[in-house]
Formats: structure tokens, C-alpha cells, sequence
């Protein structure tokens, strides 16, 4: 590669309560791992955003701060959409996910504008979600933490996989796909538990510049253990090994 590849983490200060700002180093070291260059830019306002950018981790805050990220990512929306649009990969985690979504309905009824970028909507649950999920999707068996007071609903056609155990959107599905835009509620990092949905990342990034993507040989080892874990996340909810 005659560039390093430009991975954003946007707002770490607010939006990284369950360390899911991790996820753009993880797809920063698997990129160096299998030998391109890589960078993480961290962005915390519109002056900051790079003029190359070849993915984008947008991690989850707490509800205190969610009308304040909001509006940083409001200044940012032509940029979110352009990148969709030329299918930069993009992650969304919890409240991430929410705010780019049609809006957050609160428990007291209102509700806050979301920037309309992915489909659906987030609305109150009975009680709040907080245990191991395992969801079967296109890229393997994918399992993390839950941690959200909201479900998810509109998003039925395009979920990221199906829930074998835990809540995620409700309803049995769990997360959001569009084009190159991954919506997800588990936490874990979710990419560093799950390099399969790492690997389909970079994989679309490298290519959108004319490079091929194939694992280092450091990430073989570092997924053996990342399998073994989440075989034992799955053993001990009563399902079976990979």
C-alpha cells in the first residue's frame, strides 16, 4: 500500500462507556498484522475529521450525554452519509447506533432526534438488558455483552443475525446491516471477541482501494483464542461449541 489505511474513532470522550472506541485499534492492529499500514484518528468535532477515512467505529455512551453527541454528530452528518453511500465501512455500537437511527424514544416519552442515517428506531423495554448475547450471522457465531435499556424495531429486514440467546433488537434478531453500516448492541470490544466481523471489514476497506485482505498469521493465533472464549460464553448458556 503506498498509504496507511485511516480508521476514525469518532467521539471516544463520550461514546466509549463499554470500551467499544477499542474496536478501531483492533481494526488497526489486524490490518498491520497482515502487513498494511494503519492508522486511528480520533475525532471529537467536525475540524478533526481527516480527508481520507477507510473506516469508521462510532462507539456507545451513557443516556446523560446523548443529546451532547447528538449534536456533534449532527454537524458530521453529510460526511456519515457520504461515506455510507461509497461503502466505507462503518460500526455503530449501542447508543452509537441509536443516534444515527430515526430517534431514542425515552421512558418519559420523548424522544430524541436521531440523524435519520439508518433505518429504525429505539424504544423503551420492560427491563433493562444486561448478559452475555450469542447471535448466528453471516459472519460465524458472534457473541458479546449487552448492556441497553432500549430495543430496536425497523430495521426486522436487515438484522445483523439471529439471537440464540440473550435479547438484542427484540423480537430474535439482534443488530442492523445496511450496505457497509453494521448497528450492533454487543460490547466486548465486539471486534476483538469476534474477528470474523472484523475481518469482513477490512476486507471491504482494503478493497475499496485495490488491495487484497488476508489475516496475518499473528491474528490466526490471537482468533484461536478469541474462539475459545466464546465457546465457553456458549457452553455455559447451554449451546454447543464451534
Amino acid at each position: 500500500m503506498n498509504r496507511p489505511l485511516t480508521i476514525v474513532s469518532l467521539l471516544p470522550e463520550l461514546l466509549d462507556t463499554n470500551g467499544d472506541a477499542a474496536n478501531a485499534r483492533v481494526l488497526a492492529q489486524r490490518a498491520r498484522w497482515a502487513g498494511a499500514d494503519a492508522t486511528v484518528v480520533e475525532v471529537h468535532s467536525l475540524a478533526d475529521l481527516p480527508d481520507q477515512v477507510d473506516a469508521v467505529v462510532v462507539g456507545s455512551g451513557s443516556d446523560s450525554d446523548l443529546v451532547r453527541a447528538r449534536d456533534i454528530l449532527a454537524t458530521m452528518t453529510t460526511q456519515l452519509r457520504t461515506w455510507a453511500t461509497a461503502s466505507v465501512p462503518i460500526l455503530l455500537v449501542g447508543t452509537g447506533w441509536e443516534l444515527l437511527s430515526w430517534g431514542i424514544e425515552r421512558d418519559d416519552g420523548s424522544v430524541i432526534e436521531g440523524l435519520g442515517i439508518v433505518a429504525g428506531r429505539a424504544v423503551p423495554m420492560p427491563a433493562r438488558a444486561t448478559d452475555d448475547i450469542v447471535v448466528a450471522s453471516r459472519h460465524g457465531r458472534l457473541i458479546g455483552f449487552e448492556n441497553h435499556s432500549r430495543s430496536y424495531v425497523g430495521a426486522e429486514a436487515s438484522a445483523l443475525g439471529r439471537v440464540l440467546s440473550g435479547t438484542g433488537n427484540g423480537a430474535g434478531t439482534e443488530g442492523l446491516v445496511m450496505g457497509s453500516v453494521v448497528g450492533t448492541h454487543l460490547h466486548g470490544p465486539v471486534l476483538a471477541r469476534n474477528p470474523g466481523l472484523a475481518d469482513h471489514m477490512l476486507h471491504s476497506a482494503l478493497a475499496r482501494i485495490g488491495h487484497e485482505y488476508l489475516p496475518g498469521e499473528r491474528s490466526l493465533a490471537v482468533d484461536d483464542m478469541a474462539e475459545a472464549a466464546r465457546n465457553q460464553i456458549a457452553v455455559r448458556l447451554g449451546l454447543s461449541s464451534e
